[in-house]
């Protein structure tokens, strides 16, 4: 089947806005609050029930810093969400100045809010099914829901559906994977409620893992990395509570706003279960996801103390996901760009955050823990994200944010964050907006340096 041909029936409605966005996720909930502020006429769709994908549906708290001479560099909607955040209690900077801790429940309310206030819509519970096209435009998504399949028009499409489902099924080439096409490792992200944290907290600093405030407990396992707490996995391993591989990634916080409860990055999912873009690896992984957490839940239960009456409070909706799909645009980024801290006339973003690739084979590779020569080892050193990552190539008048955008494996693993999400979904936002208004769809032909000075003059640093 060509991408531009469909053969189930579907109904076409007969409304049409300026900018569609398919997934209202990490990127794709700020990029449709940005076309919406922009003055376009918006329509999020959304899978799940509510916005923030990674997230909210994830569970994946607290945002990772990305900063450069202790400075944030996601500024604009990024700093925006945060505020809000903390005005809810939802959101919280820790004595060290920490600004990234949120309650990913909170953070549904607070983008529902934003982008109701500026007048955009939103469709959940609805999958997207395919893209229609003529020539090298596409003129509306098939989408299935409660009342069917239903052909949704506009000038210009967002793919921030994460896995570029929308790009691959405009035939944009894809790529996917590293050089032996292995994904980084997927997770199921959980909670322990409660949880006495005065004593866990107490234990920790008495362990070797300082803890600044039982109010922003982060800790933390991975074999032979010399973790305080790898003779406590080792016995849980020799007494059967856990596998082996149970402890390839062990990583637990805080959460603001949910006292005496902690949020775990992990477990991760057993290694032949990678590609988050396979719907039976997907599925598998949220049953082998769920049958790790009751076994992390008794390891905690057993032999951290302050944790023996914990309960499972919350087992994450979605499963945790860092990359499938990368498009092919009209610029690839590279791990040596992020070396040479690159800049580009049509940067979008900046980022430091590094190289942190979650192997299927165990621990994690983390390019900031190596020493070097290279511009990157500067503490206030930055590279960018341009324009030309987020333009797939072949198609006209579609936009791809966020973890999909063009990049090879390494370098997306560092761009892949969430704050990088947001910045790149507020930049597609606006460019859509102003496409769809002023350039017959045509999102190259966006003005660039303009697109620069509009954001920041939304507070953005680019």
């Amino acid at each position: 089947m060509s991408p531009a041909s469909h053969t189930l029936p579907y109904r076409t409605l007969e409304c049409e806005w300026d900018v569609i966005v398919a997934g209202g996720g990490t990127a794709g909930a700020v990029a449709g609050i940005a076309a919406a502020r922009t003055g376009a006429r918006v329509l999020v769709i959304e899978a799940q029930g509510s916005l923030g994908g990674t997230g909210t549906n994830a569970w994946v708290t607290p945002l990772m810093r990305n900063v450069s001479g202790g400075e944030n560099l996601n500024r604009g909607l990024t700093e925006e969400i945060k505020a809000r955040m903390r005005e809810r209690s939802d959101g919280a900077i820790d004595p060290g100045g920490n600004d990234n801790w949120f309650n990913p429940e909170g953070l549904k309310f607070v983008l529902d809010d934003l982008l109701h206030e500026a007048s955009g819509e939103i469709l959940f519970h609805t999958q997207v099914v395919a893209p229609l096209l003529q020539a090298d435009q596409i003129t509306a998504l098939v989408v299935h829901n409660k009342g069917g399949l239903q052909a949704l028009r506009a000038r210009v499409f967002i793919d921030a559906t994460g896995d570029a489902d929308v790009a691959a099924g405009a035939g944009v080439p894809c790529h996917g994977g590293d050089e032996h096409g292995l994904h980084q490792a997927m997770s199921l992200r959980f909670t322990l409620a409660g949880v006495d944290t005065v004593r866990l907290c107490d234990f920790l600093n008495a362990s070797g893992q300082h803890q600044a405030s039982a109010d922003f407990l982060h800790f933390w396992m991975v074999w032979d990395r010399r973790s305080s707490l790898e003779p406590l996995f080792r016995r849980a391993v020799e007494q059967g509570v856990l596998l082996e591989r149970d402890g390839d990634y062990f990583q637990a916080f805080s959460v603001p706003g949910r006292p005496r409860e902690l949020s775990f990055n992990c477990p991760r999912i057993r290694p032949d279960l990678h590609d988050g873009a396979d719907p039976w690896q997907l599925s598998a992984a949220q049953v082998d996801g769920r049958q790790a957490i009751m076994r992390l839940t008794a390891f905690c239960r057993t032999f951290l103390p302050g944790c023996e009456e914990a309960f499972v409070g919350v087992v994450a909706p979605m499963v945790g996901v860092r990359e499938t799909r990368r498009i092919q645009g009209d610029y690839t980024l590279s791990v040596a760009d992020i070396l040479d801290c690159t800049k580009f006339e049509d940067s979008i973003c900046r980022n430091h955050y590094p190289v942190d690739i979650h192997s299927v084979k165990g621990g994690a590779k983390l390019l900031h823990e190596r020493d070097g020569e290279a511009p990157y080892f500067a503490p206030d050193a930055w590279h960018e994200i341009p324009y030309r990552c987020i333009l797939p190539q072949g198609v006209q008048n579609l936009l791809v944010p966020g973890r999909a955008a063009s990049s090879t494996f390494e370098a997306q693993s560092s761009i892949r964050v969430q704050q990088n999400c947001h910045s790149m979904g507020e930049a597609a936002g606006i460019a859509a907006a102003w496409a769809a208004r002023r350039h017959d769809g045509q999102v190259r032909d966006v003005n660039v340096r303009a697109l620069q000075d509009e954001l920041r003059q939304r507070g953005g640093l680019v």
